[in-house]
């Protein structure tokens, strides 16, 4: 994980303990060619549910997953949460760092895939994984880090887009079955956790960038015990 990493900062500063990205390169070919394909792939606003979900918590520390072009971190760091933002796209990345550097906002980067980055066991306030592509593997690896990040107290909120978890392999290649959703995580819950909210919502569409088509959102929020 960086360490106090500088806003505006270029790719190749964006450090893991082996220096460099961590993590699979095909998974971040995939998503720099996505993001290269426009100049900005997101709407630039925070997420409706990640707004919403997060305005009774005291700000602490954060891992924002996905992080993307920054806009959640943003608003994170901006509401006084000290955020460490994680994503496998360096092109998204140096889009983040541009404009938490353009806000005179710090925010700590990590160039990595969640289930290799070096990341603090149970050290976070808040793990917010906002419609995250995280693959799915026998030993559930990701929904395991998910968990083992959250701090005793602490919450994680996983939203997704309700529906896609069952729908068929698309033309494009896409198998939800690839992926992990809400659900998976709910499986893995023991005495430690409590559930506060699991449902299927109407999602605040945001105006414009990828994703807008989507109306319903699966909410899930968990806190831990210990």
């Amino acid at each position: 994980m960086t360490d106090n990493t500088a806003v505006g900062a270029s790719v190749s500063e964006f450090r893991s303990p082996e220096g460099g990205y961590t993590g699979d390169p095909a998974v971040r070919a995939e998503w720099d060619s996505r993001y290269a394909e426009r100049q900005q792939l997101w709407s630039g606003r925070p997420n409706g549910a990640l707004v919403a979900e997060t305005a009774s918590l005291t700000p602490g520390r954060v891992l924002d997953v996905g992080c993307g072009e920054g806009a959640d971190a943003l608003w994170l760091a901006r509401r006084g949460w000290d955020v460490t933002a994680l994503e496998v796209s360096g092109v998204a990345l140096r889009r983040a760092a541009g404009h938490a550097r353009d806000a005179g906002l710090t925010v700590h980067w990590v160039h990595a895939e969640l289930t290799r980055a070096a990341l603090p066991s149970a050290s976070f306030d808040l793990v917010s994984a906002q419609y995250p592509a995280l693959l799915r593997t026998p030993d559930a690896a990701a929904e395991q880090a998910l968990l083992a990040a959250v701090a005793p107290g602490g919450v994680l909120l996983l939203v997704h887009h309700a529906g896609m978890q069952t729908q068929q392999t698309h033309e494009s290649g896409f198998d939800p079955a690839d992926y992990v959703w809400p659900s998976m995580v709910t499986e893995l819950l023991d005495d430690d956790w409590e559930v506060e909210v699991d449902e299927q919502r109407p999602r605040p569409a945001p105006d414009g960038g990828a994703g807008a088509h989507h109306t319903d959102d699966l909410v899930l929020r968990v806190r831990r015990l210990r």
